[in-house]
């Protein structure tokens, strides 16, 4: 997939036909969107916080040219089921979501996952778990760290306070202002309904140059998205060596995102068995709703790539040397 001028881009998008059914999971339903060719390596989107898979369809149509594109709004989100219960929101049900769409969509050949935001969050512990053995071939996570391996990161630079880690984990904490925002009981739902909903989409579309990113469902995606950070807080506990993955990763980290330090990505191959790093100067929704040619072109260079297609130089730079690999002079 070429990287399209962003007119073109547009004209292309328009053209693209979806369909849309409905995926029983673990008592909720999720309401799932399918764009091209289903004959097609699956391309599955997973959307973040406070989001719903509307966020996605810029690179859902660009990539409907050569792949099964396939979205959906997760639990608490857009059109699907909305569990009362924070403890619905943890990350084990996430996963069985997840399967359970994937089982759905593309029933016999593994699908190549993608995440933004909580959507990649809730990636990386299905591809470190076992819910999704054998039937995710490669995942691409954007703006969105494993819990586990943020707080061992976090961890890391605790015990070793030189000036570097101090400043990146002083950069990261006022990055994650909105979590100790979202831990005081209540105040949230307050700042949400008196005027918050209205706001936050306004704020984010002047300070990244995006705009229509959002549904119609953004207040209840708000309101309701917020009991997955009380369902999975104590992960951020755990150790990282305890979330490992055989399957490809992808990263892409946007170095200009408010919320998300693009230094989290940097250390990770003790976790990934095969890890590629890519930066794009961008926000936190930049990545998909500023730049979707060029991601939705590295999402699908990598997809090709893991489907047994030539390694481009793009990837061969992007690959991150492996802990203890050695790199010959010269590449």
């Amino acid at each position: 997939m070429d990287v399209m001028p962003r007119g073109e881009a547009a004209a292309k998008t328009a053209q693209v036909q979806v369909k849309h059914r409905r995926v029983k999971a673990d008592g909720v339903k999720l309401a799932v969107r399918e764009r091209g060719p289903r004959t097609a390596p699956t391309v599955v989107l997973v959307h973040g916080y406070p989001d719903s898979a509307v966020v996605w369809e810029p690179i859902a149509d660009l990539l409907a040219e050569d792949f099964h594109v396939v979205t959906y709004d997760v639990r608490g989100a857009g059109g699907s089921s909305r569990p009362r219960r924070s403890k619905a929101y943890a990350m084990e049900n996430l996963a069985a979501d997840l399967r359970a769409v994937i089982d759905a969509v593309s029933p016999g050949r593994p699908v190549h996952l993608v995440g933004h935001d909580w959507g990649s969050v809730q990636g990386w512990g299905a591809v470190t778990g076992d819910a999704v053995a054998g039937r995710v071939a490669s995942f691409t996570s954007i703006s969105g760290p494993c819990i586990e391996h943020f707080g061992q990161w976090v961890r890391d630079r605790l015990r070793r306070p030189t000036p570097r880690n101090v400043l990146q984990l002083a950069g990261q904490f006022a990055r994650s202002w909105y979590l100790m925002f979202g831990a005081i009981p209540g105040i949230p739902q307050i700042a949400w309904r008196l005027g918050g909903a209205r706001i936050f989409p306004v704020v984010i579309e002047r300070m990244e140059g995006i705009e229509g990113w959002h549904g119609d469902t953004f207040q209840k995606d708000a309101l309701c998205g917020m009991k997955l950070y009380r369902a999975n807080a104590v992960r951020f506990l755990r150790p990282g060596s305890m979330a490992t993955t055989d399957v490809p990763v992808q990263v892409i980290a946007a170095t200009r995102d408010a919320f998300v330090s693009p230094h989290q990505s940097k250390d990770l191959t003790r976790y990934v068995d095969r890890l590629w790093r890519r930066e794009i100067p961008v926000g936190h929704w930049g990545a998909v709703r500023k730049e979707p040619a060029q991601v939705a072109a590295w999402i699908a260079e990598f997809a090709r790539h893991i489907e047994g297609g030539a390694e481009t130089n793009g990837l061969r730079s992007a690959q991150v040397p492996v802990q203890g690999e050695v790199v010959a002079a010269g590449e």
